[in-house]
């Protein structure tokens, strides 16, 4: 068991997940699919989406503070609601500016769920585990946000008012349980050093923060150009992709414990390094063109370098982020994480557009590197000794 609550935990991870569902499946699915018929045009489709995902970055600092002042439950309730509300609008009043004012609403409620949650996992983590803890947290969402992408979109094209009534039961549902943990608190820890002094290590993990989120979403408005350039289909790397899941999955375990019992940087450096050595093998000239014989080697490369780096970074945040404001920590990392998110499909188009296949992949490669290198300087320097000798 990797939380001392874990029935606590399982209702956070509900909400989380029937949450990222809901919105993935609004945005990514229901809304393009649907939009001709609402009517609402593909720009103010984007202008919702994207006033929604910019409010929730911006507002997740601040959110995190209020998980301190208001208690846990209580600010998580504001985002179910808000989305409830921006669901009913679309559904039935659809309207473009109000649509954008709803949407940007919702992102602001939304902003406090994610560091709500990661907080709460790494209080409530069994002494040891921590590092593990938070990993699942994180990834606990991807079978919804696939749902939402994947499945949502085709049920909308066949079964439209079915799949709207299911949006909108599904968020009542996160509404009812956000209710639910209404009274939850996280325990507060006194803070025996100043303010300044507790939030100097945290702007250390920022830079790292941004490139870290940055290199995996290079990759994500070039996927289909790239997969037509070499004349494959998604279905093509479903081999490569069980192998990845494979070695990801015993990469968590296996090196995460060495995160959870050591320096997190023993499993987060040979993650960025074989992260930063797989795309740059695939940057390789005519390596992608081999991908059906070396997808295999690829994707064990890639599983296994991204679970060291995954539960390493998240060993390192939970031993740095200052114990009496733990939400608002984890709410400005994630801000700036989401930051990260947001300029890597730019970069990734200009690196496509000048130099194809090897300048994404190679961009990607020295991203994951100067990384590496941050975090070995900043480790030489006394400040960033002091800074990882935070337990």
């Amino acid at each position: 068991m990797l939380w001392l609550r874990p029935l606590t935990m399982l209702r956070l991870l509900t909400l989380l997940t029937l949450c990222e569902t809901v919105r993935t499946g609004f945005f990514v699915s229901a809304l393009p699919v649907s939009g001709p018929a609402l009517p609402l045009s593909a720009a103010a489709i984007g202008a919702m989406a994207g006033a929604h995902y910019l409010a929730d970055a911006l507002a997740k600092g601040p959110a995190g503070l209020l998980i301190g002042r208001w208690g846990l439950g209580a600010a998580l309730l504001p985002g179910p609601l808000l989305g409830l509300a921006a669901l009913l609008l679309a559904r039935h009043a659809p309207h473009a500016l109000s649509g954008v004012l709803v949407c940007a609403a919702w992102g602001v409620g939304y902003a406090a769920l994610w560091p709500g949650v990661m907080s709460a996992s790494q209080a409530l983590a069994v002494p040891g585990r921590t590092a593990r803890a938070l990993t699942v947290s994180n990834l606990s969402v991807a079978p919804a946000i696939l749902t939402g992408a994947l499945v949502v979109g085709p049920l909308m094209k066949g079964w439209p008012d079915l799949t709207w009534t299911a949006l909108l039961v599904t968020q009542l549902l996160t509404a009812l349980l956000a209710l639910s943990l209404l009274r939850v608190r996280l325990p507060a820890p006194e803070r025996t050093a100043p303010l300044w002094r507790d939030w100097r290590p945290v702007a250390g993990l920022l830079p790292a923060a941004f490139v870290q989120t940055l290199a995996p979403a290079l990759l994500s408005t070039v996927l289909y150009p790239l997969l037509d350039r070499l004349d494959l289909t998604v279905r093509d790397l479903l081999p490569g992709g069980a192998v990845a899941l494979t070695t990801f999955g015993l990469s968590v375990w296996l090196i995460g414990r060495r995160a959870d019992r050591g320096d997190p940087r023993r499993a987060l450096l040979p993650g960025l390094l074989l992260l930063a050595g797989t795309f740059a093998l695939a940057a390789a000239p005519g390596v992608t063109t081999l991908l059906p014989l070396l997808g295999a080697l690829l994707g064990a490369l890639l599983g296994a370098g991204y679970g060291a780096f995954i539960t390493g970074w998240n060993g390192l945040v939970a031993r740095t982020l200052p114990e009496g404001q733990r939400a608002a920590a984890w709410g400005t990392v994630m801000a700036v994480e989401a930051l990260g998110y947001a300029a890597g499909p730019v970069l990734g188009g200009v690196a496509w557009q000048l130099a194809g296949v090897p300048g994404v992949f190679g961009l990607g490669a020295a991203v994951f590197l100067g990384a590496l290198l941050y975090d070995l300087l900043r480790h030489r320097a006394p400040t960033g000794k002091a800074a990882g000798g935070r337990g």
